[in-house]
């Protein structure tokens, strides 16, 4: 037989204790407060019992009521089986915590801290509103038999409990807003803040990265991937320790610079013959030990070849061309072919260091046609 809802287990319980019709079972429902520990609305009430009663567990009892939320039911002999197994099991199982908030939280990096904040501040208030009208159902029926103090001890033991952990989790974000955090995206809107309608010459001043070398396509292959993974891993260990220090950062993007023999090969996207260095941005206060120390806490958590080949590199580009581009990484094509045979030379400039590229969108979460990518190119004049 199939397990019993919350729902289910609660109706059958309320039967138990004797019959009931409809308007009695929500009357008690809402006197004991059980819509604070259960999903129980009122109109979900009949298709309970409608349910109970298909499943042979519950009975209509005397003469049929005009109105169907008239009609009054009882356990039936299975129907008392099955609520005692299904108790004895509730009680000596712990569930496990599906709390919707949780949800929340690990989607919460997608928002600003500040909204955060908000969230959790409305959150508190309207958990500190039902305790306290939990309390005041529990006294206007004092004194409570010892099951209905268990219930209402554990009601307000769960409540009060929310309430210290929305306070704690809400002065972290608050520390957190107030805190000065380094973003290098706002403090140099300059290079990653692009015009995408035409190229725009920068001065890139002397910048320190993450990064890791290696070679080919990096769709084919584990080590683009690895190289990825190592980088994150290992700035965020950074910015967790620089956190724990009082200074907090926010982890800079992806960014790659890119190289080859032959130029054509980029316009040509022929991605086997690429040399790339993939880098993530560092504040400048962090220092080569803190890096190595993030290193190894990162290798403690997995295994990653990639780390062993991680290193601190210091690139001066000066001054440079770039463009905001939208759309697939495929798509550059046309865009580099203008600024190489074009923009360029219409501008007595030629090459002076890799191309760079920084990206601004998630490709795993969007769409290939509206991501954005910085293209930058370090040049000189001829």
């Amino acid at each position: 037989m199939d397990a019993l809802t919350d729902a289910e287990l609660t109706i059958l319980g309320l039967l138990v204790e004797h019959p009931r019709h409809g308007y009695e079972l929500e009357h008690v429902i809402e006197e004991r407060g059980v819509r604070n520990w259960t999903a129980l609305g009122f109109s979900s009430i009949y298709y309970v019992l409608d349910r109970l009663a298909k499943r042979g567990l519950i009975e209509a009892v005397g003469p049929r009521a005009a109105a169907k939320s008239r009609v009054p039911f009882q356990a039936t002999d299975t129907g008392r089986e099955q609520c005692a197994a299904a108790t004895r099991e509730a009680l000596a199982a712990p569930s496990p915590v599906r709390a919707r908030v949780l949800v929340a939280m690990a989607n919460s990096p997608a928002l600003p801290d500040a909204e955060v904040a908000a969230g959790l501040a409305e959150r508190r208030t309207a958990l500190a509103e039902r305790l306290a009208e939990l309390r005041a159902i529990r006294a206007a029926q004092e004194p409570l038999p010892a099951a209905a103090r268990g219930i209402f001890d554990y009601s307000e033991a769960m409540l009060t409990a929310e309430i210290a952990w929305a306070d704690t989790t809400l002065t972290t974000y608050e520390q957190e807003t107030a805190m000065d955090k380094y973003d290098v995206k706002k403090a140099r809107k300059d290079l990653y803040a692009p015009s995408a309608k035409d190229f725009a010459l920068v001065e890139v001043p002397e910048l320190r990265y993450l990064a890791v070398d290696g070679h080919g396509d990096p769709n084919a292959g584990a080590a683009y991937g690895d190289a990825v993974e190592a980088l994150y891993s290992t700035a965020y260990a950074l910015k967790f320790a620089s956190k724990a220090d009082g200074r907090d950062f926010t982890v800079g993007p992806l960014e790659g610079l890119w190289r080859s023999a032959d130029l054509a090969a980029f316009v040509e996207r022929r991605k086997k013959d690429w040399d790339w260095t993939m880098i993530i941005s560092l504040p400048e206060w962090i220092t080569d030990d803190q890096v190595r120390a993030a290193v190894a806490k990162a290798a403690e958590k997995k295994d990653n070849p990639a780390l062993e080949k991680l290193r601190v590199l210091t690139l001066n580009e000066g001054p440079s061309v770039q463009i905001l581009h939208h759309g697939s990484y495929d798509d550059e094509g046309p865009t580099l072919d203008r600024l190489h045979n074009a923009y360029m030379p219409e501008h007595g400039l030629t090459f002076n260091g890799d191309h760079h590229e920084v990206y601004l969108s998630d490709p795993r979460r969007t769409e290939p046609a509206k991501l954005k990518t910085v293209l930058r190119q370090p040049v000189r004049p001829v």
